[in-house]
């Protein structure tokens, strides 16, 4: 989509397409990852106990979680962004979000589990906080973008550590993912976002753990 084409989307079409947008983030396989999965270093094939194959299941099904969190942020964000270019740059980044949310819901198969029932829940939640920043103005929107990549890549450092060492897959994905979000947290910055105070991230904080918690289990 180019800017000169986006400029012409009414507010009407850019619901309609955040409608489209959720039903693909809740339904599975309805999403195709631009990028392919990616791979162990090692080829060595592993295998998993029961106990590992079930953390490790929680931990992707959490990360799952995280990203259809990021395509509701996203789209209620561009939905209510001021600029046409905030609008793009959300849009984008959404679309890169896609090759995560595949990724996991790939592996989420592979462990033989599934992806959050709670997932609708999240998402209303996530598509109102982004649509009401963006009603506060674009550098608040864009700030939040960066406080919340923050809060992902902790978790994601910390799933890196707590996978089991033989999960080379979960792992090669997750490291990837770490990257991917590190780079748009840091864009969302120089784009012109608000650099959130200490008490409102740990507030946030607060929130990602009672969604990370039910969302291992549930």
């Amino acid at each position: 989509m180019t800017k000169q084409t986006e400029r012409h989307l009414s507010f009407i079409d850019l619901a309609i397409c955040g409608i489209d947008t959720a039903l693909r983030s809740l339904s599975t396989r309805a999403n195709h990852a631009k990028r392919p999965t990616p791979k162990a270093e090692s080829s060595e094939k592993t295998t998993l106990s029961e106990t590992e194959s079930k953390h490790s299941a929680g931990l992707m099904r959490v990360n799952h979680t995280g990203e259809v969190c990021a395509q509701a942020l996203y789209q209620g964000q561009a939905l209510t962004a001021k600029l046409p270019e905030i609008r793009q740059e959300m849009a984008h980044a959404a679309e890169e979000e896609i090759d995560h949310l595949v990724w996991c819901e790939k592996r989420l198969e592979n462990l033989n589990s599934r992806p959050s029932l709670l997932n609708p829940i999240w998402y209303s939640l996530s598509f109102g906080i982004g649509a009401t920043a963006g009603l506060i103005s674009d550098k608040v929107s864009l700030g939040f973008v960066a406080a919340t990549e923050e809060q992902v890549c902790k978790h994601l450092s910390h799933h890196l550590k707590s996978l089991p060492e033989t999960d080379l897959e979960s792992k090669a994905i997750v490291e990837q993912m770490l990257i991917d979000e590190e780079r748009h947290g840091h864009m969302a910055l120089q784009a012109g976002g608000y650099n959130f105070p200490a008490p409102i991230k740990s507030g946030m904080s607060a929130m990602s753990k009672v969604m990370t918690e039910l969302a291992y289990r549930i």
